[in-house]
């Protein structure tokens, strides 16, 4: 169930992303792909890409696909989210460090993704026959 439901939030959230002016993270994501990429990826297309990615992730989760490599991809991705915290401090934060704005909550609600994703990660699996 972990699995799925941390898919249905990538895939929600990475469908949002095909949709100009539906995700609320837009903005966010076109700043943090252009500062990655020294400018270099149009923004457009950078957040194409990115729901692209984020689709993907979703629906190995969720179909239990590939698990433990779309796992790593789904952790990288989850700590660049965390970039914005330290060079857009003021879209995160609304008073330093502590007062989160809700795009710095947005942020830091990963870390439990994260964590759910390491549990899932490290779970054996044993077939039923």
């Amino acid at each position: 169930m972990l699995s799925i439901s941390i898919g249905i939030v990538h895939l929600w959230f990475g469908l949002l992303k095909f949709f100009l002016g539906l995700s609320p993270a837009d903005l966010l994501a076109k700043q943090t792909i252009s500062l990655l990429t020294f400018n270099l990826v149009p923004e457009n297309v950078g957040i194409l890409l990115l729901a692209l990615i984020e689709v993907a992730i979703g629906l190995c989760l969720i179909f239990n696909f590939q698990l433990k490599r779309i796992i790593v991809m789904a952790i990288i991705h989850l700590v660049l989210t965390f970039i914005p915290v330290v060079f857009f401090p003021e879209i995160s934060f609304s008073k330093a460090p502590f007062s989160l704005t809700l795009v710095g909550q947005y942020i830091i609600k990963n870390i439990v993704i994260i964590s759910a994703l390491l549990l899932i990660y490290q779970r054996p699996y044993n077939k039923v026959s």
